[in-house]
């Protein structure tokens, strides 16, 4: 972003109080980060958000269908066919973006090819998003709640409308119904899933749209199939929308909506607020009334700030406006994802099963665990532990209901996307930090039978092999497997599972546990220096090609890289690995090479914390925080593209966070922090005094005066420390670190 769209954006922003004012939601929505712009509540089930993927030509660059595209926002795009109500952010494949809202003027036009409309002078804050819809000189606001959103679309005189479209999404998944109970309210649902394309889970979505004006006129609208011969002859539409003007009775197929007209005054506003539920329509009525008993946009717009900055506020940061921006709108979007999926009343769909469940507390959705084991959690477990407690809470109980921790669950639906048992080590991690208001002996029986089934067993599909052998072979594997990648993942959730063992004062597990996560070894190649795929025989896979993948192209072995990306993937014993490896001078010389290569890969997560890996060599800390410095200087920003991919579900956001604070959580199961330089000259943490015995954590930097890169003190206390990392006990019981 140049200097002048940034004081832009700053002075867009004068007016809030807190650190939401920081916050850019554009940040992330370009570059494939998949993020969207839209106004968010925090860990809210609704967000309202401008969609512009589904059709406009030239105008836009990427459709909907056009590649596999997970956003259903993209910067560059300029095409806007409304605003969706149910959406993912930083997702990899694409799910939701349904229940769109259009304004529009002049004639009634039905279909989104024709009623879509380029859009100018965006505005996006924590929790409100506006834009002009230049075909109509509408002014559209969108603002929400944690289960409905709320959009005030202000006309100019004539004729006006507002339209309803339940065909458009992002989903894969088509299907919906819609009924007009009055001339102000619209109730109906809409189908959700076949998340990445192979996923046969499906679950509906269920609404409850109620207007602020009785419209003109009203009705329903479907798309008609294609007739041959005979019936294209005699039939009225064909392939085509026909409308239904006035029809009160259930409508329902895959490509429907509804609308309303109206005569508008000079700058006339009217509202929408649209509740939504994975119960009933019932449910979502009864959100709608909750969240929104009256039509008051500034009043619900001013509550998501207020919503955002307790959060956000929560870290103070001593920086230029520009720093602030970057780390508080990375906070942001790790403040997403898990979101809450119970309703007003408790309800909740049940995991992996029909019927319904109902709790007292938070239950979450939107598990993108391969991703966010690795540092989201452990950033809400030190910042947010409430929220993070009920996330554990929720994941435990998913267990309960369909027998198996989440791997990648989806608003009820265990997608069994990606691989490993990352649940195990997200929920022994929570535990060792202090997370402990949780059911933890059902806890851990789910975990042992993930570790211990061999058959049918969901989680560890490959466990018959890795328990016989001590590693899975390369010999079955599909495309998207990862033979290693997979092997590693069980290593990294045995030795959480053996952690937790530990600290339950089972010795025998923790024995057991920890022996199978040092089989890593089994697969470490000497002459290649490689974590390298194995055969049943014990045999190298051969041809071996270390950088094949590094295009995303299939690789056996690996998954979404190569082997570069996976040889120091070890968190749990990288001072073992560094034997393997010849020792530090020899690990030195090969780590400099992974990113000397190019083969570090700033947007794949099983590579995140390699710069953080310098810290095990004394005297090298100053190496990472070289290496972190050139890592956000080349990849983060504020412009739309200012993330280096898909955000997945805020862990690329979460690795900014971390490393601008110059701590990194270096594994689950482990509580040490890699200590470097942060960005700030001083960071201020306000600790939960329900979960920490600590006031706040103050961390300082001051450079020093000789400017030597490669002088680096860390003092806790004032008091020195002897290795460049901290642990987390240390930090939540409050103190000063000092950085010179």
């Amino acid at each position: 972003m140049n200097k002048f769209l940034f004081g832009l954006l700053l002075t867009s922003c004068s007016a809030l109080g807190g650190n939401s004012q920081y916050v850019n939601p554009f940040i992330g929505t370009s570059n494939f980060g998949a993020t969207h712009p839209g106004a968010q509540y925090p860990n809210a089930l609704a967000s309202v958000s401008p969609f512009n993927v589904a059709h406009g030509g030239e105008q836009n660059k990427f459709e909907k269908d056009a590649a596999w595209n997970s956003r259903v926002y993209i910067h560059e795009n300029r095409y806007l066919t409304g605003f969706s109500h149910l959406n993912l952010s930083g997702v990899g494949c694409p799910d939701a973006g349904v229940l769109l809202l259009m304004p529009t003027t002049g004639p009634l036009e039905l279909d989104a090819r024709e009623y879509g409309s380029s859009y100018s002078n965006e505005q996006a804050s924590p929790g409100y998003y506006s834009a002009r819809l230049d075909k109509y000189a509408v002014k559209a606001e969108v603002t929400s709640s944690l289960r409905t959103g709320l959009s005030r679309f202000t006309f100019p005189a004539g004729q006006s409308h507002v339209l309803l479209n339940l065909g458009l999404g992002l989903t894969n998944e088509t299907g919906a119904s819609l009924k007009w109970v009055s001339e102000q309210e619209v109730e109906g649902s809409r189908m959700l899933g076949t998340f990445c394309y192979h996923d046969e889970d499906v679950r509906p979505v269920f609404f409850v749209a109620r207007f602020s004006k009785a419209p003109k006129t009203f009705g329903v609208w479907k798309k008609m199939p294609r007739y041959q011969n005979v019936e294209a002859d005699w039939i009225g539409y064909n392939d085509s929308i026909k409308p239904y003007p006035g029809y009160r009775q259930t409508m329902s197929g895959d490509d429907i909506g509804a609308w309303l007209s109206f005569d508008t005054r000079e700058q006339e506003a009217i509202e929408v607020k649209l509740g939504i539920s994975f119960v009933s329509i019932e449910n979502a009525r009864e959100n709608l009334d909750t969240e929104q008993p009256g039509f008051e946009f500034d009043k619900l717009k001013a509550q998501a700030q207020q919503a955002w900055d307790g959060l956000l506020d929560r870290v103070e940061v001593k920086g230029s406006d520009e720093q602030k921006t970057l780390f508080y709108t990375a906070l942001y979007h790790s403040l997403i994802h898990p979101n809450i999926l119970q309703d007003a009343n408790g309800d909740y769909p049940l995991m992996g099963q029909q019927g319904v469940g109902n709790s007292k507390q938070n239950r979450y959705t939107v598990y993108s665990l391969w991703d966010t084991h690795r540092n989201v959690h452990p950033l809400l477990s030190l910042l947010y532990p409430e929220l993070q407690a009920d996330m554990v809470r929720s994941a435990v109980a998913m267990a309960k209901e369909s027998g198996w921790l989440p791997k990648w669950e989806l608003y009820g639906m265990e997608t069994q996307v990606m691989v490993g048992d990352p649940a195990t080590a997200m929920i022994a991690d929570s535990y060792l930090r202090g997370i402990r208001e949780f059911d933890v002996e059902a806890a851990y029986g789910a975990m042992v039978r993930a570790a211990e089934q061999r058959e049918h067993n969901l989680l560890r599909p490959e466990n018959p092999d890795y328990l016989a052998l001590g590693y899975v072979p390369v010999d079955d594997e599909g495309p998207y497997d990862g033979s290693v990648a997979t092997s590693l993942e069980y290593y990294l959730a045995d030795f959480n599972l053996a952690q937790l063992a530990l600290a339950l004062g089972k010795q025998a597990d923790h024995d057991k546990y920890l022996a199978r996560a040092l089989n890593y070894r089994k697969l470490f190649d000497a002459d290649t220096g490689m974590l390298r795929p194995k055969n049943r025989k014990g045999e190298w896979l051969t041809p071996f090609d270390p950088e094949l993948g590094r295009n995303f192209e299939p690789a056996p072995g690996y998954i979404e890289g190569n082997a570069w990306n996976y040889r120091f993937y070890v968190p749990h014993d990288t001072p073992g690995l560094i034997e393997l490896l010849g020792g530090p001078d020899a690990f030195l010389r090969q780590l400099d090479a992974t990113f000397d290569t190019g083969n570090f890969d700033m947007a794949n997560e099983p590579d995140i914390t390699y710069p953080f890996l310098y810290n095990y060599v004394e005297g090298q800390s100053w190496r990472t925080s070289q290496r972190v410095r050139e890592l956000i200087a080349a990849h983060f920003g504020t412009h739309p593209g200012g993330l280096p991919g898909n955000d997945d579900t805020g862990t690329m956001s979460t690795w900014l966070a971390f490393s601008m604070l110059g701590i990194y959580p270096v594994s689950p199961g482990i509580m040490d922090y890699a200590l470097f330089r942060p960005s700030f000259s001083k960071v201020r943490i306000k600790l939960d005094p329900d979960y920490y015995p600590g006031k706040e954590f103050v961390i300082e930097h001051r450079a020093s005066e000789s400017r030597s890169d490669k002088a680096e003190a860390f003092l806790l206390n004032g008091r020195s420390l002897n290795r460049p990392f901290l642990n987390h006990q240390d930090i939540v019981k409050g103190g000063v670190l000092r950085v010179e």
